[in-house]
């Protein structure tokens, strides 16, 4: 939450979705001594490194998106595209959903989008981090599967296609009751209104409840389930390098290689990401945890530190897009190959040499040979 009273926590824009105010009830709380929250230095910070993550995450996420859609990443595997494509997408939905709104809120402090907005809303930010949760569950999943069951590979596409609208199936039945717990509320006595959850919880367990559901089904479980994935991967590439010194190795394919260098090569780039979002997240969600139970503790602790937090939260959405550049050619010969036509649009007359000859033949810098045709990360 981004004040230190608890009085006013209730009233103040919640950092995240599940993020809990204090207890609710039916009756209106006194306002005899109550201040109105301001937008406080802290804040300030807190909106403009939001602001500077969300046109990164923007821009670096459109580019992804392009890339696999049009672009050379279209070389992909063909069950690992829409995987790439999900992700991409759910990173868009927390960049254009969470990040502005929550950007504007911190900036009004209280509410003016009325009732249907505030439901709308609320309900888009918890199925975005849902969905960007459980996308990276089905990756796991599937880097599993193409480990341990190498064989199996036409069946990929249609495992993971079903995988993924699970996926996205409960992201949005789990964000659901966020249309009925939040509405827009306008304090009688001051004026001011804020969109909270006052009033939807008859008893502060309730709330509670609610809130640690929603830490399970965004953090616990697919934290275990990735963890679950890379330890039987981690576990299977052990008993392979056993097998190999024995003279028993079963799954080279060529003199040196246990694992294909392509499977290999994604399979790291996936347990980047999502050691990301473990390292991205975790310090926000052990805050929340605490705030659950000790709701005394925003008295004594700075608020620019929740703030902080959920930046730093908000950093996950920038890192997938760069670690998968780091691992794929193609999107970093995407990007070089945009940024060389960019580069000619902006330095090139209409008449110049240059730009004629780009429009002649297929020998301008968009139609360069991919450097990464050979070595493309997939299975």
């Amino acid at each position: 939450l981004t004040q230190t009273d608890r009085k006013l926590s209730s009233l103040a824009p919640p950092t995240s979705p599940v993020a809990p105010p204090p207890p609710n009830s039916s009756q209106h709380p006194l306002f005899s001594d109550w201040e109105a929250p301001t937008f406080t230095r802290a804040a300030q910070f807190r909106v403009g490194a939001t602001l500077v993550l969300f046109l990164f995450a923007a821009c670096s996420n459109l580019a992804l998106l392009a890339s696999v859609w049009r672009g050379r990443g279209r070389r992909l595997a063909s069950h690992l595209r829409p995987l790439m494509l999900s992700l991409a997408s759910a990173d868009l939905m927390m960049t254009f959903m969470v990040m502005p709104l929550d950007a504007v809120w911190n900036v009004t402090v209280q509410w003016y989008g009325g009732d249907v907005l505030c439901k709308l809303l609320c309900f888009l930010k918890l199925f975005a981090m849902h969905a960007s949760a459980f996308i990276l569950v089905v990756i796991s999943l599937d880097r599993q599967h193409a480990i341990l069951h190498p064989l199996d590979a036409l069946s990929a596409h249609r495992r993971n296609r079903r995988m993924l609208l699970l996926a996205w199936s409960l992201s949005l039945l789990l964000a659901s009751p966020q249309l009925f717990i939040f509405r827009a509320i306008r304090m009688e006595g001051v004026d001011f209104t804020q969109c909270a959850t006052h009033g939807s919880f008859s008893r502060r367990w309730q709330e509670t409840v609610y809130n640690m559901f929603h830490f399970i089904t965004l953090y616990v479980v697919p934290l275990l389930a990735m963890s679950c994935c890379y330890s039987r991967i981690l576990l299977h590439i052990h008993h392979q390098h056993l097998r190999e010194k024995a003279g028993e190795s079963h799954l080279r394919r060529s003199g040196t290689d246990i694992i294909p260098k392509a499977r290999m090569k994604t399979l790291k780039m996936t347990v980047v990401i999502v050691l990301s979002f473990v390292v991205c997240w975790t310090p926000y969600y052990l805050l929340g945890i605490w705030y659950w139970f000790q709701p005394d503790m925003l008295r004594f602790t700075p608020e620019y530190v929740h703030h902080a937090l959920f930046v730093f939260g908000n950093l996950n959405t920038c890192c997938d897009p760069v670690i998968y550049g780091f691992y794929t050619p193609s999107f970093r010969a995407d990007l070089a190959a945009c940024c060389r036509r960019t580069s000619r649009g902006a330095n090139a007359s209409p008449r110049s040499p240059d730009r004629l000859s780009a429009r002649q033949g297929p020998h301008s810098g968009e139609h360069e040979s991919d450097p990464a045709s050979n070595n493309q990360a997939g299975d």
